[in-house]
């Protein structure tokens, strides 16, 4: 009986990790809906996933709980970050509504779903369940038992689910792929054409050359401390996401060019007085 009751009992421990976990849970579903860019959604997502797993893992569910982690947040969500990173989508993009009345049919599948998860629970916590032992030791445990159903009974849902991963990996390779229509010329080539035209003979300076920071979206520093637009890819300036240097930094440049006048004049006047 102490047994039975203890099933049904929830620690202090398990309590505060319900409800520290839970509200990370909630926080970063709302901040998959609600930011604007499909990065950072996407890796709110992931966050949640993750938290999703602990809780299978401390309920004792330990298949569901590294099925979570390896194909939900390690595969599907992974893959999703690979298409949008080699895709491209900016926060115009995200805003942009393609679809007319896709907020209110969102909000009606949102309600629906709702509403079955609230039925699940609620049947979940009223309900016995029997025969979960004997489900679970015919086939000699949990896993073994879901591998039975998913590779016989449901083995064509198995199979169109491992299908669809797939079309969506060859689309995000298809989308990305350009078409070359001319051989692709050598290094020699395009610095004999820089040569013949004049212009950005060397290399293009790296992001960051004389700033407080090498980050790509960082302008460098030309020597009179104004920025440098070569030195971030055209990418990041026509999607508007290069960082300005700030006026700390031109402020330090300034400072360092006037010690090394202050210093070079002591120096010069020292040699003149030596004479």
């Amino acid at each position: 009986m102490s047994t039975t009751l203890a099933a049904y009992a929830t620690s202090s421990g398990e309590a505060f990790q319900f409800w520290v976990l839970g509200t990370v849970a909630v926080i970063g579903a709302l901040c998959t809906v609600l930011m604007k860019k499909a990065m950072h959604s996407a890796l709110c997502l992931a966050g949640t996933m993750i938290v999703l797993a602990v809780f299978y893992l401390a309920n004792g569910a330990y298949f569901l709980g590294i099925v979570q982690i390896v194909v939900y947040t390690g595969a599907i969500m992974m893959l999703f970050l690979f298409i949008v990173m080699l895709v491209g989508v900016t926060a115009a993009d995200s805003l942009k509504e393609t679809i007319k009345g896709q907020r209110w049919w969102a909000a009606a599948c949102g309600l629906g779903f709702g509403i079955l998860l609230i039925a699940g629970i609620g049947q979940a916590a009223l309900t016995e369940f029997n025969g979960l032992g004997a489900a679970n030791s015919a086939y000699g445990g949990n896993v073994e038992g879901l591998a039975a159903l998913i590779f016989t009974k449901y083995v064509f849902a198995f199979e169109i689910t491992g299908a669809l991963l797939i079309t969506a990996a060859v689309g995000a390779m298809v989308l990305t792929h350009r078409e070359r229509t001319e051989r692709a010329r050598t290094q020699r080539e395009l610095s004999e054409q820089r040569v013949r035209e004049g212009t950005h003979v060397p290399p293009l300076p790296a992001p960051g050359v004389y700033a407080r920071h090498n980050a790509v979206d960082i302008a460098g520093l030309l020597p009179d401390g104004t920025p440098a637009e070569l030195t971030v890819m055209q990418t990041l300036r026509k999607r508007g996401q290069i960082r300005d240097v700030s006026t700390e930094a031109l402020a330090d440049l300034k400072a360092l060019e006037q010690r090394s006048e202050e210093r070079l004049g002591r120096d010069r006047d020292e040699e003149e007085a030596s004479r």
